[in-house]
């Protein structure tokens, strides 16, 4: 049994050891015993996926958007709402004004699914393309 916690106490020095010569950790914060028996996440935690929603428009959305433009925002607000998209809007190339696209950013695949199914910019021929992919957010937050 002695052994057993020797091994213990070695694996959790010299994981501490290698995260504090890396980075800007503390490993005193680390070997707080009541941080780790109340910690929720693991130290080699899966990063969370995200599915990018990828729409190109119309060369003159400008012009036409306006009758599906309510449509359009009230689904997004409503997902936002849920929690099932986390973020989105237009994209223009730098100094333009002009939006030749969209990127919405969901927290499943299904959801991504859902509304470029039920967006009134697709149905109404304001999105030319859509392309749906997966995203592994290794840096920042989510």
């Amino acid at each position: 049994m002695i052994w057993n916690n020797r091994a213990v106490l070695y694996n959790v020095v010299a994981v501490v050891f290698r995260l504090s010569t890396a980075s800007s950790f503390s490993p005193l914060v680390a070997l707080s015993s009541r941080r780790i028996a109340h910690s929720t996440t693991s130290l080699y935690s899966t990063p969370p996926k995200r599915y990018l929603l990828n729409y190109e428009y119309i060369p003159d959305v400008l012009e036409k958007r306006g009758p599906y433009r309510e449509g359009h925002l009230g689904l997004a607000r409503e997902m936002a709402e849920s929690g099932t998209c986390v973020s989105g809007g237009p994209s223009n190339p730098p100094g333009s004004d002009v939006p030749n696209g969209a990127l919405f950013v969901f927290t499943t695949k299904e959801a991504a699914e859902k509304f470029a199914a039920e967006d009134p910019y697709v149905s109404g021929g304001i999105v030319t393309k859509s392309t749906i992919s997966e995203w592994t957010v290794a840096i920042g937050k989510n």
